[in-house]
């Protein structure tokens, strides 16, 4: 059975005083049996890591694409990453599409860039409301994953996680229903299964959109759900710590 992987994205949030206290109290309070990621902001990675990298995962928001030392102003690399003590990278967060305009090649050469380096990557995927009114959600779902099977390979899923973020469900409030979750979490192990039928069933698929303490155990029974990436609700310790105990109840 894939254990189950809680990952918390404060995206740009908080202060050093506030991530140096979220991150004591989750790491203190951790249930045994489910893995925890935390993805902070940049500059609080190092001290967090120094002080609890030896309980929880840590990793980057995001990562370049390019490898090599250069004019990449502003860029952080893979290999950076890796030196700090981060163990995974987020990869083609919605956000990052939609804000920064990242396409599907960009999205595949970042996380080829963190597998490279030895990061694990989570590569975020999901449609829009307009597209999923379209039918048009399975559609962006092949697009999104065969860029990244093609560019780095089906075996560099064997350690990556896959996260379910349908974009009409995040900080909207909105949840997609369980029946919803686990259709898209099917398809994605479909696609991958297309490639190597037993990475697919190592890989872990995780969901995103809203996910709060009282909906989290519903959503993390469904069959093809592997824990989630929690936005909001992972600033908070109480709340962020109740999602992780859900996802052990669902082990």
């Amino acid at each position: 059975m894939r254990r189950k992987l809680v990952a918390g994205n404060w995206k740009m949030h908080g202060t050093r005083d506030m991530a140096l206290s979220l991150v004591r109290d989750i790491a203190a309070k951790q249930p045994d049996g489910t893995e925890v990621v935390v993805f902070p902001p940049f500059p609080y990675l190092d001290p967090l890591i120094r002080a609890h990298g030896d309980v929880l995962g840590f990793g980057g928001q995001d990562v370049s694409e390019h490898d090599q030392p250069g004019a990449w102003t502003g860029e952080i690399s893979a290999a950076m990453l890796e030196d700090i003590g981060c163990a995974w990278a987020l990869v083609g967060h919605s956000e990052r599409r939609q804000h920064h305009h990242e396409g599907n090649a960009q999205v595949a050469a970042k996380f080829a860039a963190a597998r490279q380096a030895g990061l694990l990557p989570m590569l975020c995927v999901g449609e829009t409301k307009e597209q999923r009114d379209a039918g048009c959600t399975e559609a962006v779902l092949t697009e999104q994953l065969s860029a990244v099977i093609e560019a780095a390979g089906i075996e560099a899923f064997r350690d990556a996680v896959v996260a379910y973020e349908p974009i009409w469900a995040i900080g909207t409030g909105t949840t997609a229903t369980p029946e919803q979750v686990q259709q898209a979490h099917s398809f994605i192990r479909s696609l991958l299964a297309a490639g190597d039928a037993k990475i697919s069933g190592l890989t872990r698929v995780l969901y995103g959109g809203s996910v709060k303490p009282a909906n989290a155990a519903v959503l993390f029974a469904q069959a093809d759900v592997d824990g989630g990436l929690i936005g909001g609700a992972s600033l908070t310790a109480d709340d962020f710590l109740a999602i992780c105990a859900a996802a052990q109840s669902c082990a």
